[in-house]
């Protein structure tokens, strides 16, 4: 594997988030306090973030919040940044490998979709080549007017990654589906527009994590302690790597570190059965999951419940099958 070499601007090699240029623009809507939990994490994964508020967004939080967490100037008019050398937003989009806008009001995405500048959100996305991910937040009918709409496609059409909002109470005390997509789900969009070029690109990878759970019964289960942690940090590694992942993950894995398309399972045969889906038209199988060695014969249909005089309780269990020799089986592939 070759070493990236050092950019000429000074920051490190590139690997994942770890020294991307990211510029982040913060728009006008109650969700921007989120952005700072979201510029925490990129600044923890090794990014160096540039920070763009508009003029509405200073009215919910303060340029302060993002000078601190990424001891980096933060920028609030269109004309800042045009000194010591620095040329604006030139320069901002020249040296950004991805431009996010978090959260993305529908006036924002009506400026960006029609090329219209008001800030310097909106300048640096003119003026950069990177890619540019946008997640929207706003009240439900915002989001599902037609004129939104549109503009979403626009901006699709364009090559723009749209972090879908989510349903869930809004700001005005109504139940839709304008809320700000989760932290989680913008960094996994994030690193898999950084990963783009990498050398994993158009390669399908299938990954398995956490340890599988055999029922005794509709409460009670045989388990072990199994995070996933392992599982996890390869699909991420495979997903910084531009690999289309598909991570297979039991309930221990946690999913606010993935962010992307999980498929649930719980036992052994239910992962067995994933697997040998997912690998139909994968070009890489990594089988990180503890997967249970045996399982109850004849699992319990309710609760098993203590007997007066019993001091024991037996189980006979039967082992579980090779995920991996099975799925190498002819015609399971």
């Amino acid at each position: 594997m070759s070493v990236p070499e050092a950019r000429p601007d000074g920051v490190p090699a590139r690997t994942g988030l770890k020294g991307a240029r990211v510029a982040f623009g913060v728009c006008g809507g109650i969700a921007a306090y989120k952005a700072a939990d979201i510029v925490s994490a990129l600044v923890q994964g090794g990014a160096v973030v540039d920070v763009m508020l508009s003029h509405g967004a200073t009215r919910f939080i303060q340029p302060l919040t993002f000078q601190a967490l990424t001891h980096r100037p933060v920028y609030t008019g269109v004309f800042e940044g045009w000194d010591a050398g620095e040329t604006g937003h030139v320069s901002i989009a020249r040296e950004a490998d991805v431009v996010l806008v978090a959260p993305a009001t529908a006036n924002a995405i009506a400026h960006l979709a029609n090329g219209m500048v008001e800030n310097m959100i909106g300048a640096v996305a003119l003026a950069t080549e990177a890619p540019l991910v946008i997640a929207p937040a706003m009240e439900h009918h915002m989001w599902h007017h037609p004129a939104t709409r549109r503009n979403v496609e626009t901006l699709r059409q364009d090559g723009a990654t749209i972090v879908e909002p989510e349903r869930g109470y809004l700001a005005s005390g109504a139940q839709g589906d304008g809320r700000l997509g989760s932290r989680a789900s913008i960094m996994f969009a994030v690193r898999s527009v950084l990963g783009r070029a990498g050398q994993l690109s158009g390669r399908r990878v299938v990954v398995s994590a956490g340890g599988t759970r055999e029922a005794l019964d509709p409460v009670r289960y045989i388990g072990n302690r199994s995070s996933g942690t392992m599982g996890l940090a390869l699909a991420l590694a495979a997903l910084d790597a531009g690999a289309n992942v598909t991570l297979v993950a039991t309930p221990a894995v946690d999913r606010d570190s993935w962010g992307g398309p999980v498929v649930e399972v719980e036992s052994a045969t239910a992962m067995q059965e994933a697997v040998a889906v997912a690998v139909r038209e994968a070009d890489v199988l990594i089988m990180a999951a503890a997967v249970s060695d045996f399982r109850p014969q004849t699992p319990s249909a309710s609760k098993i419940k203590k007997q007066a005089g019993e001091d024991t309780i037996s189980l006979e269990l039967v082992k579980n099958p090779d995920i991996v020799k099975v799925i190498e089986k002819p015609g399971m592939v």
